[in-house]
């Protein structure tokens, strides 16, 4: 009697797992008429239980079976010959008559004769698994339409050198080195490289070397084992292991501490890493491109960055000129962002008065053709009518003395001493989220800027405020 009833607890046992399984389970009989179907398989086929029982699997017209059409009856079927089939995708047909992707698995039960008795089948729904693989293409051919070479907008004599360069650059496994102003597209050209070159199938990881404090920074690009430092609670992979096989893009190469420039060069020189609290060195086949805003040669002389590690990243030099010197390209570049902000937007804006063109050629353009492109979203927030006029413009292009003086009366000698958060993000987003702006700005360094950012809780992007 206990020998019974412990059978029957294992059978329930054993049912009750395949109706919580989230693959579809379904079982045939001898004659290969389908004897049980699980939950998963009602939720797949969008047959219930009480349809499936008694049919044959002719109902849910698999696509492949054993390389060919399903066939119209178990003779038919070379299950029983074969004893079981190998798991492969295929189609089934869903009750409301759409294909669903699956991929499909049976095998044939025999009893202790060695007769057969029925046939298992596992289904496993592929829907969720290929809408990310569709995603994941799809994302990958915006990010390339976005780093097209064409999207760098540009028909002067600088730009058309900077075109050249990139091309050559992409032709190359050469460590590049971007030179240029902040605003003057030094991120799109590092991408243009990437998706232009024999790479582009691979992945661009891009660190901003000035976002990350030393420690944060050695994490975020070499990885660490778990227990390496507190909180390090398990392995983690880093930037130059995540880029193997593509590019990584290091931007402001010259925030670099001694201690990361010491580890760059090496990885450099010998195309390996070691993560943090890790002895073993792990492989990694990537293109470097660097940039920055600063004169790297110039920190070199002041003792602030290592000469060797300089003239290893600085095999092919690209520099991007500021907007002041490419000047022609403003009203184009102008044309640009206002036919995308309106596409965005939908307000019928079509273009800047002469007057308003005329006052963006005789700006200098600190900012480079960032600070073009916020000015003409600026404008279109204030914008009426269907051109951007004078009025329309931020202050300081409009009065860019005045505004000198502006910015001094706003951010007195205290702010030194004493600067509050919502004061920091408003100069966090006046800089575009610029740390080492902001810290020019109010007479503090980079690091201390961003140590505020972390007492308050304020995240290192604006993406993420």
């Amino acid at each position: 009697m206990g020998d019974k009833i412990h059978e029957i607890w294992n059978v329930r046992f054993v049912n009750r797992i395949i109706d919580s399984m989230a693959d579809g389970v379904f079982t045939m009989d001898a004659e290969g008429r389908i004897s049980s179907w699980n939950p998963s398989m009602e939720r797949i086929s969008g047959y219930s239980a009480k349809e499936a029982l008694g049919k044959t699997c002719q109902l849910i017209q698999c696509s492949r079976c054993f390389g060919k059409q399903c066939p119209a009856s178990i003779e038919k079927c070379r299950i029983i010959e074969k004893g079981k089939s190998e798991a492969k995708e295929c189609q089934l047909r869903h009750k409301n008559g759409h294909d669903v992707s699956v991929i499909k698995n049976a095998s044939v039960v025999k009893n202790d004769e060695n007769e057969v008795i029925g046939i298992v089948e596992t289904v496993t729904d592929m829907t969720e698994l290929l809408r990310a693989r569709q995603q994941a293409e799809e994302a990958a051919l915006r990010l390339g339409e976005v780093h097209r070479m064409d999207n760098i907008i540009g028909k002067s004599r600088a730009m058309q050198q900077v075109f050249t360069a990139i091309r050559a650059a992409a032709a190359s496994e050469a460590t590049v080195l971007i030179q240029g102003g902040s605003g003057t597209g030094k991120e799109l050209v590092a991408g243009a490289i990437h998706y232009n070159s024999d790479r582009r199938e691979g992945p661009l990881v891009a660190v901003n070397c000035s976002a990350l404090s030393e420690n944060l920074l050695e994490s975020e690009l070499f990885g660490h084992v778990k227990g390496s430092f507190t909180g390090a609670n398990r392995d983690r992979m880093g930037r130059f292991e995540e880029a193997s096989g593509g590019t990584i893009f290091l931007d402001e190469i010259g925030e670099l501490s001694p201690y990361i420039q010491v580890k760059l060069l090496r990885v450099i020189q010998e195309r390996e890493v070691e993560r943090v609290g890790d002895s073993r060195k792990r492989k990694i086949d990537i293109r470097i491109i660097t940039a920055t805003h600063k004169d790297l040669y110039a920190r070199v002389r002041e003792g602030q960055f290592r000469e060797d590690l300089y003239y290893r990243l600085k095999v092919f030099p690209i520099q991007l000129p500021p907007l002041s010197a490419r000047r022609e390209d403003i009203p184009i570049l102008a044309d640009h962002f206002i036919e995308r902000i309106r596409h965005k937007t939908g307000k019928r804006v079509v273009g800047l008065t002469p007057a308003a063109l005329r006052v963006f050629m005789d700006h200098q353009w600190p900012g480079n053709v960032r600070e073009l492109e916020n000015a003409i979203e600026h404008a279109f927030v204030l914008c009426n009518s269907g051109e951007i006029d004078v009025s329309d413009l931020p202050i300081e292009i409009r009065q860019p003395a005045t505004i000198g003086e502006s910015v001094k009366v706003s951010y007195p000698q205290r702010i030194r001493k004493k600067i509050t958060r919502d004061e920091l993000l408003d100069l966090l987003d006046a800089c575009d989220w610029n740390k080492a702006e902001v810290g020019r700005r109010v007479g503090l360094s980079r690091t201390a800027i961003w140590k505020y950012m972390k007492k308050w809780d304020i995240p290192l992007n604006r993406a993420n405020a």
